[in-house]
């Protein structure tokens, strides 16, 4: 099978189960722009992940062959499929592929769905593999793209839980404290929530830290499992 094959394989899936309610009734999600989508359900967008797989035709080249051209078209499901590619081959990969995968930011993930599936359920897995770690993460901290950076944090939520000390995961995310990008801000706030929830004093001595100068996006989401008096401790100060 050619990248083009693939390409066109996918496109045509698309095409074939596209349902314009559900087109409509996602696109109230996406506020940073159009959703521009087919509308196919996840119960599809599984069962073709799963023809894929168990055809066993998909190799770590054709899939990065085969992304670029599903990407292009700016169709949400194709560049979803880009993503469910990688997740297949996952296995495969190696060191230098994380160079590969940068590029989709540029090229394809441009929205927090796609972002936050790269985040939750394909970079905590290669890292695992011990393909990546934390420290291969910095040039993101500083990437021209927003959904890379809010792609940081996202993906370290799943670290919590590793024995990794917290001070250190601070210390590398702490200039995402002063990003500009709203998107940003809500991947910030997730992280420290689910951070809080594992360890609140060494969380909270960090949003008190912040808690004058950081945006309050980043507060709304880490305290939102606060008790409301708790809450009043990060309130900015008049």
């Amino acid at each position: 099978m050619t990248p083009q094959e693939l390409c066109n394989d996918l496109t045509a899936y698309c095409k074939l189960n596209a349902n314009p309610e559900l087109v409509k009734k996602y696109s109230r999600y996406f506020k940073e722009g159009v959703y521009d989508a087919w509308g196919l359900s996840q119960a599809l967008m599984d069962a073709k992940k799963a023809e894929l797989k168990k055809s066993e035709e998909i190799t770590v080249d054709l899939v990065f062959e085969t992304a670029p051209l599903l990407m292009k078209s700016g169709k949400y499901e194709e560049t979803s499929f880009a993503l469910i590619l990688i997740t297949i081959v996952k296995d495969k990969l190696i060191r230098t592929d994380f160079t590969r995968l940068e590029s989709w930011f540029e090229t394809g993930i441009a929205n927090w769905a796609h972002a936050d599936y790269f985040g939750m359920f394909f970079l905590p897995e290669i890292m695992k593999q011990g393909l990546v770690e934390k420290n291969d993460f910095s040039g993101w901290i500083t990437s021209p793209y927003k959904f890379q950076r809010r792609c940081v944090p996202v993906t370290f939520i799943k670290l919590l839980k590793t024995g990794i000390p917290f001070q250190e995961l601070f210390s590398f995310l702490e200039p995402l404290m002063s990003d500009p990008e709203r998107e940003v801000h809500q991947g910030m706030g997730w992280f420290l929530r689910e951070a809080w929830k594992i360890k609140q004093e060494e969380t909270e001595a960090f949003l008190l830290k912040w808690k004058n100068t950081a945006p309050r996006l980043i507060f709304q989401y880490a305290c939102e499992k606060m008790k409301p008096e708790m809450k009043l401790r990060f309130r900015k100060a008049k």
